[in-house]
């Protein structure tokens, strides 16, 4: 575990190395909005780092809308000006990893505004597959397995069906380290698994009438114990 933190840390630090020399290099050759970047390979043996750091560090970049890449042309700087463009890359090298809290807070905002858009918007690709995700799950959980993924599935597959793909884009970002992390943090019992599966069911069967109001309790109602979880946090000395 610690080996694995340590990793994690490093890879934090090495992604913000890259953001700042990238930032340096815009600057270093003024670079204007449509300006194209040295290529990921060409900026990996610059800044001596893995092709896989470059990648997930531009990735951040044009999630903050600072970068754009183009599938067969490249990476270009983005519409803003230098001066915005320092500034935010500054903010971006202050930003901390959030915690475990944080995250789970901000899971249940987001899943309560994806599960209402989901039953307005819903087609029914989108319910076949949230069907799907939900019977992969209980058929895990029946059968005594960890459940896990398909509990991230499901979950995803809501978002996906809400239409908005920055809400989208936001939970497979953070629902994945959420998830892994019950069990670490005791924030569910296994024992919860079964009672997942009927809370599962009723968020989709509200999905399915496309009642909003309806979706959004349903899945207040399956985030009681996270909402607990976070209150207990609060309250803690």
């Amino acid at each position: 575990m610690k080996l694995e933190v340590a990793t994690k840390i490093d890879s934090i630090e090495t992604q913000k190395t890259i953001i700042s020399k990238i930032g340096e290099l815009i600057n270093l050759k003024n670079l204007e909005p449509g300006d194209k970047l040295p290529s990921e390979r060409m900026l990996s043996e610059k800044f001596e780092v893995t092709r896989s750091n470059v990648r997930r560090a531009i990735q951040k970049l044009e999630f903050y809308g600072l970068l754009e890449s183009i599938p067969q042309s490249g990476t270009f700087v983005a519409n803003i000006g230098v001066i915005a463009m320092n500034g935010m890359i500054e903010d971006i090298l202050k930003l901390e990893d959030p915690n475990f809290k944080s995250l789970v807070e901000t899971r249940i905002l987001l899943e309560l505004k994806t599960v209402r858009l989901a039953s307005l918007r819903r087609t029914d690709e989108d319910l076949e597959r949230i069907k799907e995700a939900l019977d992969a799950y209980e058929k895990k959980v029946l059968k005594g397995e960890d459940a896990v993924q398909e509990d991230l599935l499901f979950h995803l597959a809501i978002a996906k069906a809400s239409g908005n793909s920055s809400l989208n884009n936001f939970m497979l970002i953070i629902t994945p380290e959420i998830i892994t992390n019950f069990e670490k943090y005791h924030v569910c019992d296994k024992s919860l698994s079964h009672q997942g599966i009927e809370e599962h069911n009723l968020i989709f069967d509200a999905i399915k009438k496309q009642d909003p109001k309806l979706a959004k309790q349903k899945m207040k109602d399956h985030f009681k114990v996270l909402y607990q979880y976070c209150y207990n946090i609060k309250k803690s000395p």
